[in-house]
């Protein structure tokens, strides 16, 4: 008798502003079309008409290419740029680490730090805004971890970023990928990044990946006890994004180490 391999389903990490790469995809096309129009001559001569030919096509490229790359890293390069991140963590991993992802989203930083762990545990907390991530909320989270088969080390909460539910010095690991700039008033971002550093024990560390704020970060970061905060660059498309993106967009990573409790 013949016997069926069932294969577990992938899990799915969701798109990545899912209204951003919207609106890139519909301007990049709105672009083409206006620009083909204006080139066949169809419309009236005007200074409106020589800007399109001149720069139609070069408006399309951009924005249908920004587009493009959001989708298909989304897609298909969330699990190397995870792996890629916490291999930064300092001194590596030793499997007994307790770990807070902060704005987990669907879980794909939680999840691979819990891969990497033994005895230790991964929790992730977020408020599951759906337009900063597609389908964001905590039990597709849930099942991303079942699926991924670590959903015994995984904890998932619904808590704020600003206030986080755990007491002081509790975690060995802070992680967080493209989430803090979602919170817009800079004092309440002070306040997240504070928390972190609250809730990291002497002599953990913090990995915070984002694409705004960076020298608010390391500040704050700072004068809350992480003293050793280090900047890595992230990919060759940062100063693409940054270019385009007349400086709002600009990918960074924050390696933060708070110095061990004095003996």
């Amino acid at each position: 008798m013949e016997t069926q391999t069932q294969t577990s389903p992938r899990p799915d990490y969701g798109i990545d502003a899912p209204g951003v790469v919207r609106n890139l995809f519909i301007g990049g096309s709105v672009a083409v079309l206006v620009w083909a129009v204006a080139f066949s001559g169809l419309l009236p001569r005007s200074e409106w008409t020589r800007f399109f030919v001149r720069n139609g096509s070069a408006m399309a490229i951009v924005c249908l290419g920004m587009g493009s790359y959001m989708y298909l890293s989304a897609k298909y390069g969330k699990i190397r740029e995870r792996e890629w991140l916490l291999d930064l963590k300092p001194g590596g991993w030793r499997g007994d680490e307790t770990v807070l992802d902060v704005g987990c989203g669907l879980g794909v930083m939680l999840i691979g730090a819990a891969k990497r762990l033994s005895t230790g545990t991964a929790t992730g907390i977020d408020i599951w805004q759906t337009q900063d991530l597609s389908g964001n909320n905590p039990d597709a989270a849930r099942e991303n971890a079942r699926r991924e088969g670590v959903a015994d080390r995984v904890t998932i909460l619904t808590a704020d970023m600003r206030k986080i539910p755990f007491p002081d010095s509790h975690f060995d690991v802070v992680v967080s990928n493209a989430a803090i700039h979602n919170v817009y008033k800079a004092d309440e971002r002070a306040t997240a990044l504070r928390e972190i550093a609250r809730v990291l024990k002497p002599g953990g560390a913090c990995i915070l990946a984002d694409v705004r704020h960076e020298a608010q970060y390391t500040s704050v970061l700072r004068a809350a006890g992480v003293t050793d905060v280090q900047r890595r660059d992230t990919s060759i498309t940062s100063p693409l994004f940054a270019l385009v993106s007349l400086g709002n967009v600009r990918f960074f990573v924050l390696i933060g180490r708070k110095p061990p409790a004095s003996s």
